[in-house]
């Protein structure tokens, strides 16, 4: 079968033609429909060390597919069905894994596999998606599901002031749920307008330039200071910033992934009397509301995708998405060949 694999930092993904998948008793064979380059894969391939990936790995976390395959203890699911799929494989059953945390399992991994024609994954890791939701659309779940628990873990209220700092798919997904939640101004913020009219299609209800005068442009959106930033970008100092612009006893979400330390200065959240919280991962829970919202509702999480790639040209547009472009979400689809 087909897969993209990783050779090595400073090299392109190479395509490859490589084993497909034998399921274990607690598995399913999947084949995938589509799979989401996540920015989270672009770290992984710049610091391999920190993330575990090692040479030949297949990367890709964000996916969904049908079941062509399931081993012998599986009951759930059965050749056919289309699913998708959470990537935090547990163990089964310890306390988190039971209560549907794997995120929290001590022997939690978080599995790859989606850059290929063919992937086998844990069984309790897969959820059935709704009939009339087409399987591609079903690799969305995940980074839904990310930014749904970014926005639980914020505690927002209905008429709330939200500001988000970045404009990538997580920060649009934040927007997309903080708007659900009841917040009533949801300003996202960027240092381009290149994701302007796709952060409104997605329910965001101003846009404004990062910069000297973002605190200023947000007042007159939304009259007044924000309740709640997240920090959707992972840049060092950008939680010094959402500390700065948030207001007094307000909160601050870090969602983005930061690499390699950061520096700010407490005081700035110690005498406001600021509330910082973390957030990574979800829930089964979550991931199951996230594949629902991908139905019919006034925004549409699928406003996010804006290209569409076989494998030919994964190496290219992998790299490519290194610099600041206008995409936002590159779906690789097999079925493109």
């Amino acid at each position: 079968m087909k897969a993209a694999v990783f050779d090595g930092i400073g090299l392109p993904l190479r395509i490859n033609d490589v084993s497909r998948p034998e399921p274990a008793a607690d598995e399913v064979l999947l084949r995938v429909a589509a799979c989401g380059i996540c920015g989270s894969d672009l770290h992984m391939t710049e610091d391999p060390s920190t993330f575990g990936l090692n040479k030949s790995d297949v990367l890709g976390h964000e996916f969904a597919g049908e079941i062509v395959g399931c081993g012998s203890a599986v009951t759930d699911f059965q050749p056919g069905d289309r699913v998708a799929v959470a990537p935090m494989r547990g163990c089964g059953h310890c306390d988190s894994c039971r209560r549907g945390e794997p995120a929290w399992c001590p022997e939690m991994r978080l599995i790859g596999g989606g850059y290929a024609e063919f992937t086998a994954v844990a069984a309790r890791q897969c959820r059935h998606l709704q009939d009339n939701l087409p399987m591609e659309e079903g690799a969305l779940a995940e980074p839904l599901a990310v930014g749904l628990h970014a926005v639980m873990r914020s505690g927002v209220k209905p008429g709330d002031r939200v500001l988000i700092l970045g404009a990538g798919p997580i920060g649009l997904l934040v927007a997309f749920w903080a708007r659900r939640f009841g917040a009533r101004d949801v300003v996202v913020a960027d240092i381009n307008r290149h994701q302007q009219d796709r952060a409104a299609a997605i329910g965001a209800t101003g846009f404004a330039l990062s910069g000297p005068h973002l605190a200023k442009d947000f007042s007159e959106l939304a009259g007044g200071e924000p309740d709640i930033v997240f920090e959707c970008v992972g840049k060092r100092g950008l939680i010094d910033l959402a500390c700065r612009l948030v207001r007094h006893r307000g909160t601050v979400v870090a969602v983005g992934l930061c690499v390699g330390g950061d520096e700010w200065d407490p005081f700035a959240a110690l005498s406001k009397e600021i509330q910082i919280v973390f957030a990574v991962f979800f829930s089964m829970a979550e991931f199951e509301t996230a594949l629902r919202a991908l139905g019919p509702g006034d925004y549409q999480p699928q406003a996010l995708v804006t290209g569409k790639i076989g494998f030919i040209d994964i190496p290219g547009t992998f790299e490519g998405l290194r610099c600041r472009t206008t995409q936002c979400k590159v779906l690789i689809t097999p079925a493109l060949g």
